[in-house]
């Protein structure tokens, strides 16, 4: 038994337990400690995860390492076996990364600031639950990409289903009820075909060993069931990745969830449904895999095109963004169908540079809301490089990293995908695939698109507001208002304001105020909690062969590549 498995998982649940007995101390602290608790966790857990990456034999990515093989159920058979290779080490990185990300977000910086754990709040936000929440559902995220045994994989693939419910449905925007709903029943629906899937696969083999199974490429199972098979888990996962037209509950989820929720679903949560198929699908079922796999490229283009033609309709800059994310997974859903070592590599890597990528769209998504009350591109009125200089280039950032510029993470995993579908595995038929690859290089132009006129929109320009003043406009219409970076106010009724602490000023103390409002730059505990997604970003961008070092060993021993 290897206990950094174990710790992985059993730190973050303590502390969810720990959460469970009131503290009379938290009270009289004024929440401080419970500020500092979410991080510590947190922080425990994400250097626990670089030990594992630290203690991970680089030379063997290939071989099941750190592993724990526990009787569960003896009965069934059943047992709780954890361990990690080198397609499940960089996603459980990335889960501890994000969790600690999203704690440094909501518990430093002022108690009363934006978007903060403690701020007030009628009601009440109850941070005590939110925190608990956050650390039950971190338990859910490592555990499944940790388990090597069908049916556990499966308990962890449900456990986070209920906490990301309540982030969703308790902390979320006015229509939070009917998104989580939504959520919940659409992922709940796809799992229950999932486990009819793994129940066949247990059913026909005996064994519910995912290292077994895989080595086994699907023997003992005849060519009929395991294209059944590939099917009913196919399509479990589908939802959860999401893909078209199981997507259809990611836009509201996405556009009501808080920024920690959003930056949790499109950086992990979507990543189990593409990590099940490159774990199970493919490996376990050969003969299934090469029989669905057409059609599950030609799902993945369709849901290619549509997610960039529904971004470029988007006035919500959360929605823009949680459609994007429907386009990007449908290129990692493309590599998947090669069944090709290029193919299945670029799916991996682009999980890990969407996750970063996306996490931190999210990220400073959610802090534009939180500063101008709205996340309207219309209503934002442009100009945020004047107006908010920092916050505005890491929107830029983020923005040309997700469109796939060279040099940045985003670039890599598109690219092989589309090299992938050039040439795919034998037994697929290449000018379908040929097609496939066309169809994702016009994705590729519609990416740039939608994300070039989010940015003329939101960044550059003239700072503009749209605002409700009578005496202005006339009649209670409304009328824009242009402001300018010296201190004036341009109207559109044609009458000047007067400079000076108006908006659109910038006073000593770095804030800038516009609509009566003062607005602050990047501020600490941001720049603290979004660094680190930058710097991954630049890393990966420039020494891809830093992840694909890891999973190319792996990848092949999957499909059984020399």
């Amino acid at each position: 038994m290897n206990w950094i498995p174990i710790a992985l998982l059993g730190v973050p649940l303590a502390g969810a337990a720990g959460l469970l007995v009131p503290l009379r101390m938290e009270a009289r602290a004024g929440g401080r400690l419970l500020r500092l608790y979410g991080p510590a966790v947190s922080g425990i857990t994400f250097l626990l995860a670089v030990a594992l990456a630290a203690g991970f034999d680089h030379a063997d990515p290939a071989r099941t390492q750190f592993t724990t093989d526990l009787a569960w159920i003896p009965g069934l058979d059943l047992r709780f076996h954890l361990g990690v290779d080198g397609i499940s080490l960089p996603l459980v990185v990335l889960t501890a990364l994000l969790t600690f990300l999203c704690f440094v977000y909501l518990c430093w910086g002022r108690a009363d600031g934006p978007g903060q754990l403690l701020r007030p709040r009628p009601g009440g936000n109850r941070p005590r639950a939110l925190v608990f929440t956050l650390l039950v559902l971190e338990v859910g995220m490592i555990g499944t990409f940790l388990a090597l045994d069908l049916l556990l994989f499966f308990v962890f693939f449900e456990v986070v289903l209920i906490p990301m419910y309540f982030v969703i449905a308790v902390w979320g925007g006015g229509a939070r009820r009917a998104a989580a709903t939504k959520f919940i029943l659409y992922t709940l629906l796809g799992s229950v075909v999932l486990l009819l899937g793994l129940l066949l696969i247990w059913a026909q083999t005996g064994t519910l060993d995912m290292v077994a199974l895989a080595r086994a490429h699907g023997a003992g199972m005849s060519r009929s069931v395991q294209i059944i098979a590939f099917l009913a888990v196919g399509a479990g996962l589908a939802v959860k990745t999401p893909m078209w037209p199981l997507h259809t509950w990611l836009p509201a989820a996405h556009t009501e969830a808080p920024t920690v929720g959003s930056v949790l679903l499109a950086g992990v949560l979507l990543k189990m449904g593409t990590y099940g198929f490159a774990r199970i699908a493919i490996p376990v079922l050969p003969d299934g895999a090469t029989a669905v796999a057409p059609w599950l490229g030609a799902l993945a283009v369709v849901g290619i095109v549509y997610g960039c033609l529904a971004c470029l309709a988007q006035r919500d800059l959360k929605r823009l963004i949680a459609y994007s994310s429907i386009g990007h997974m449908g290129f990692v859903l493309l590599g998947l169908a090669t069944l090709t070592p290029v193919g299945i590599n670029a799916a991996l890597f682009g999980n890990i540079a969407h996750g970063l990528i996306t996490g931190l769209l999210f990220f400073v998504a959610g802090a534009v809301k939180e500063r101008y009350g709205t996340a309207d591109m219309p209503t934002l009125g442009g100009g945020m490089l004047v107006r908010l200089p920092h916050l505005g280039s890491l929107l830029t950032f983020a923005a040309i990293a997700s469109l796939g510029l060279p040099g940045l993470a985003g670039f890599w995993g598109e690219m092989l995908a589309l090299l992938g579908a050039f040439q795919p595995a034998p037994g697929l038929s290449r000018p379908l695939f040929l097609t496939f690859m066309a169809v994702g290089g016009l994705g590729t132009v519609l990416t740039a698109a939608y994300f070039l006129v989010m940015l003329s929109r939101v960044t550059h320009g003239r700072p503009t507001e749209t605002v409700h003043a009578p005496a202005l406009a006339g009649g209670g219409s409304t009328a824009t208002t242009t402001i300018d970076p010296g201190g004036g106010i341009d109207t559109g009724g044609g009458v000047a304001a007067g400079r000076g602490t108006g908006a659109g000023s910038t006073p000593e103390d770095g804030t800038v105020t516009g609509g009566g409002a003062r607005l602050r730059d990047v501020m600490a505990h941001e720049a603290a909690a979004w660094a680190p997604l930058v710097a991954l970003i630049l890393l990966f961008g420039l020494w891809p062969k830093a992840l694909l070092l890891i999973t190319d060993p792996v990848v092949r021993t999957f499909v059984g590549a020399p």
